[in-house]
């Protein structure tokens, strides 16, 4: 074999082989950011195409800004905050189907939901609409399903996962296969499979809504973190460390986790390395707390299974990474993913786009495949009842949804399942039973019968909303007397609201809109005000004239 078919082979024809990341100029950056120095392995960072969230350093409890995207620059040392929290906050994500509604989990062992006007925060935000509680220790991390709504996953230190409905606000299921701390957990595309990596230096994917664990294996022999997430294809990827404290990824196939199809070394670095995975372009990003470089690999069904792009180079290291949906990018630009970059030594975030380069900057219909929206395949109750489906597609170029047939699936019902590495029984419902018992009490002691609290509970919610309603009938009552018109629709929600709202979260939700609309109201009255001192003026004026 001569020396040019020797070179030649190792060339590989790729559309993303010359992918490159342009970090944006500093005017377009959020400066004067100060970002939480906490330990803990997660980003700090989300990103929706309406909002930038960041956790912040704040003396006392837990706290995190959310700035509409627009708002680059040099931020305002006395930014509005979410502050509701008492603990640290320790992991934010944006609700996929809701652009304004973005959960947050803490040391002080609650995850709550928060509403975020669409002009972002005008005080500190310290009312949350739900309040889920259940862990016993911190919560580390929090997922929501991909395609079901009001779906949440959370992972604790206490070694459980809890399945949340937080329309109802109550936990759906509680995964306790884990013998030690959770590092990390992803779901795959439909969202009928959670995969875990765990302290125990195993990787499992596990059957969400009944807990059973379909296989595990040996990960990453090394002491440090390790994380994972779902591919194409039936397959995932984890990174970790080796005995010798190696950084290193690994391919799996999801249902044999004996052994990995690969395993390749990183580098020697120490930081805990974060995998980000892009389904339409099978592109994946590998980035390490504490690195300035990004790497990128693509990811294939043959073997070797990853083929190496390249990387983003940069002298600043990273204290996170938040990134944009895809339905957020600019497709004029060629930009494939966009980073949101925590800066360690200055309170800087940065935008980090990955651009295919291209000289026409007409669409390009191979770069940006239908793509994932931001509508619900699924109710919560139809995935709870057994139901899978894949997400709702949008087209890029018209930025319009491609519905699809749901792909139904039945949960299995055979009482013992058996893979590679594991031999399991399905749980009991009496077990079940006592799961939730136990997690549905409260953490601080509580002597008095439960029926008495759940009187005193429903007592409490029956009077909030009777209060609302007779607040919202007074104002409509003053101004009908005063002589100020109200709107249809303002009138309709006043009239029905009692008949709607059933829930504590609902009735928050309600609340919120309604201080919309009042604050609409109030700026029409005061408007009203001044016209009639305007008349007034002009009267007094015309009467000295005369």
């Amino acid at each position: 074999m001569t020396n040019t078919q020797l070179f030649f082979r190792g060339v590989r024809s790729s559309k993303f082989r010359h992918v490159y990341g342009e970090p944006s100029k500093r005017e377009k950056c959020y400066d004067n950011v100060k970002i939480t120095k906490n330990a803990h392995d997660s980003q700090f960072c989300a990103v929706n195409p309406k909002f930038l969230a960041v956790v912040t350093e704040v003396a006392g409890g837990g706290a995190f800004i959310v700035l509409p995207i627009a708002s680059t620059g040099r931020l305002d040392f006395n930014v509005n905050r979410v502050t509701g929290h008492t603990g640290a906050v320790l992991d934010i994500k944006w609700n996929p189907f809701n652009d304004n509604v973005i959960a947050s989990c803490s040391d002080d062992c609650t995850i709550k939901l928060w509403y975020i006007p669409d002009d972002g925060l005008t005080s500190h935000l310290t009312d949350w609409i739900v309040d889920l509680q259940g862990h016993k220790r911190r919560v580390a991390y929090i997922e929501w399903h991909p395609t079901a709504e009001n779906i949440l996953f959370s992972a604790g230190f206490d070694h459980l996962v809890i399945v949340w409905d937080i329309e109802k606000g109550e936990a759906v299921n509680i995964i306790d296969c884990h013998p030690d701390v959770i590092y990390g957990m992803s779901l795959n595309r439909d969202g009928s499979l959670l995969a875990t990596t765990c302290k125990d230096k195993k990787l499992r994917v596990i059957e969400p809504r009944s807990g059973l664990v379909k296989s595990e294996g040996v990960c990453h022999s090394g002491s440090k973190a390790s994380k994972v997430a779902f591919l194409n294809s039936n397959r995932l990827i984890t990174t970790g460390f080796s005995r010798h404290s190696d950084r290193q990824y690994s391919v799996w196939d999801q249902d044999d986790l004996a052994k990995p199809l690969v395993t390749n070394d990183i580098d020697s670095s120490s930081g805990i390395v974060f995998p980000y995975f892009d389904y339409d372009t099978n592109i994946v990003y590998l980035a390490g707390k504490g690195d300035g470089n990004i790497r990128y690999y693509e990811i294939v069904d043959e073997a070797p299974y990853v083929h190496f792009l390249s990387q983003f180079l940069s002298g600043n290291p990273q204290r996170g990474l938040g990134f944009m949906p895809k339905h957020g990018l600019n497709t004029n630009s060629c930009e494939i993913f966009r980073f949101y970059k925590l800066h360690t030594s200055r309170g800087l975030c940065e935008p980090i786009s990955m651009i295919v380069p291209r000289k026409s900057d007409q669409f390009h219909e191979d770069l940006y495949p239908d793509t994932a929206s931001n509508k619900p395949a699924l109710s919560a109750s139809d995935w709870i009842s057994g139901r899978d489906a894949n997400p709702v597609l949008m087209s890029m170029k018209t930025k319009t949804e491609i519905l699809l047939q749901d792909k139904p699936k039945v949960q299995k019902t055979t009482n013992i399942i058996i893979s590679a590495n594991s031999r399991q029984e399905v749980p009991s419902q009496e077990n079940n039973k006592k799961k939730f018992a136990f997690l549905a009490t409260e953490t601080t002691p509580d002597y008095r019968p439960r029926s008495i609290i759940l009187e005193k509970e429903q007592k409490t919610t029956t009077n909030k909303i009777h209060q609302l309603k007779e607040f919202f009938n007074n104002v409509h009552n003053n101004h009908c007397n005063e002589g100020i018109e109200v709107d249809l629709p303002l009138r309709k929600e006043i009239n029905c609201i009692g008949d709607t709202i059933t829930t504590e979260y609902e009735l928050k939700k309600a609340f919120l809109q309604q201080s919309e609309e009042l604050k609409v109201v109030k700026k029409k009255l005061a408007n009203s005000e001044v016209k009639i001192k305007e008349l007034e003026e002009e009267i007094r004026r015309l009467k000295l004239i005369n």
